[in-house]
């Protein structure tokens, strides 16, 4: 059996101020360490044993502040690894949203899904894919049952799509919308079954 709780980074600065998240290190707002604390309490009220949960965490800031809030309500010091960080999105680290519109690549239809990149050195898909792959099989396969993810909504998207069908085809055209602050349950059962118990759920936040 194996829980996974994933958290999606509450608000951060790059929400208010119209700039590029991805790789840049923004800070939480004072909202979203607010919303980082309600959180943790709420999940210190309603999971019974929190010493049996491994926590890991993007290391990028915004993550790592959320984690860390969240984390000390729950007793749990964070283990941060630098696969569960944004897509990349290259040149436009530090860029605002609207230089990214102005300057991205437009799809062709010669290249997949998987294969493109807005900007010649940012991440595609599949780059995503293949940074998340390792970190998927280790907690796959580790014998840690109870698992918190602190991560940004690119990443989880990607994630949850590998956790159900780990086959990079799947991603191609399956995307799961997230909410900055959502918490999310995942379930494997004895038998092997894959459940969503809880998917972007906001009243956490509350």
């Amino acid at each position: 059996m194996k829980n996974i709780i994933t958290i999606q980074h509450t608000q951060s600065i790059h929400h208010t101020n119209g700039m590029i998240g991805a790789w840049t290190d923004w800070e939480l707002s004072d909202l979203g360490k607010q919303q980082a604390d309600a959180i943790g309490k709420a999940l210190n009220r309603q999971l019974s044993d929190t010493k049996n949960y491994t926590m890991y965490s993007s290391d990028l800031l915004r993550a790592k502040q959320t984690a860390e809030i969240v984390a000390k309500h729950l007793k749990l010091t964070p283990i941060y690894r630098k696969e569960l960080r944004e897509i990349n999105l290259g040149s436009a680290t530090g860029k605002s949203i609207e230089w990214l519109h102005k300057n991205q690549n437009e799809h062709s239809n010669d290249i997949s899904v998987l294969d493109f990149k807005c900007l010649p050195d940012a991440e595609s898909k599949r780059d995503l894919y293949n940074r998340l792959l390792p970190f998927v099989n280790e907690i796959e396969n580790s014998p840690e049952e109870n698992i918190i993810i602190v991560a940004h909504g690119g990443t989880l998207s990607m994630l949850f799509t590998m956790w159900f069908n780990n086959d990079i085809s799947s991603t191609e055209n399956i995307e799961f919308q997230g909410i900055s602050g959502g918490v999310s349950f995942l379930k494997k059962n004895d038998n092997g079954i894959k459940i969503i118990r809880k998917l972007n759920d906001l009243s956490y936040l509350y």
